[in-house]
């Protein structure tokens, strides 16, 4: 196992448990406890995690891993949720798209669905879909697919999730209209709503989410019940929810009497 793959199990299982155990860990990941001390050290100094002795907590209750670290948490259930969210765009929808491991499956899902309508289509002269994005990564993706036509903001660049922010990123999202917003978070809560962990980026979607015509949230069920520190927008701001079978029934009530379709794909 490469360093990069401890270091991700090792975030993961933080993320999970809210605290590690040097032997435990050890344990897990099948390698010697000063291999994981080693780890723990070069994480904290990247201040990942916070060393303790014996192991190493998470920062607080609203931790946060970067991209490229969560992008294998729960990578079945978003991409079910992705081709799920897919078959909610219409051909030549204008679609905006916050960032996040979610949602960029969204953008892959969508790229194959376009690609085939475009196939299926006698109209060649416009793009089978238009995509609004902040994110880098969902752009650098999508900008190689002639079906789509992608409008990227700009703004200042967050290197944990590759999402640009700021007043540039506003100035572009105040001129555009959009057909439906799909939004990644990463809390969400039958009194507060949705949520996500930085304020620049919540004020970024709440944007998304005020101009267009349909909201849809994309999140896996860990998500569910959670909170975080910077909100969003309520309920009543969205129209559709798509997660995993996992989901627990009163969850599922709780958001349909909030007038929110739930998707469990």
């Amino acid at each position: 196992m490469s360093k990069h793959e401890r270091w991700s199990k090792l975030l993961e299982l933080l993320a999970d448990e809210g605290r590690l155990e040097v032997e435990e860990a050890a344990a897990t990941l099948k390698v010697s406890p000063a291999t994981i001390r080693r780890d723990l050290d070069e994480l904290a100094e990247q201040q990942m995690l916070v060393r303790t002795r014996g192991g190493a907590i998470a920062h607080g209750v609203s931790y946060e891993l970067p991209l490229r670290y969560k992008s294998s948490r729960h990578a079945s259930e978003k991409q079910r949720i992705a081709a799920a969210t897919a078959e909610l765009i219409g051909v030549g929808d204008v679609v905006g798209l916050n960032g996040g491991t979610t949602t960029t499956e969204v953008a892959r899902a969508l790229a194959l669905r376009a690609g085939g309508d475009r196939a299926n289509s006698s109209e060649t002269s416009s793009p089978a879909l238009t995509v609004v994005t902040n994110a880098l990564n969902i752009a650098g993706e999508l900008a190689v697919r002639p079906q789509i036509k992608i409008v990227v903001t700009g703004g200042v660049a967050r290197p944990q999730t590759y999402e640009l922010v700021g007043p540039l990123t506003v100035g572009v999202l105040n001129e555009v209209v959009l057909d439906v917003a799909v939004l990644g978070v990463d809390g969400v809560d039958p009194q507060l709503g949705v949520m996500t962990h930085q304020e620049d980026e919540a004020s970024i979607s709440r944007l998304f989410a005020e101009r267009a015509r349909r909201v849809i949230v994309v999140t896996d069920s860990s998500k569910m019940g959670k909170r975080a520190f910077a909100r969003i927008c309520g309920l009543d701001r969205i129209d559709v929810l798509v997660t995993d079978s996992a989901i627990a029934s009163d969850m599922t009530a709780r958001l349909t009497e909030a007038g929110i379709k739930v998707i469990a794909a």
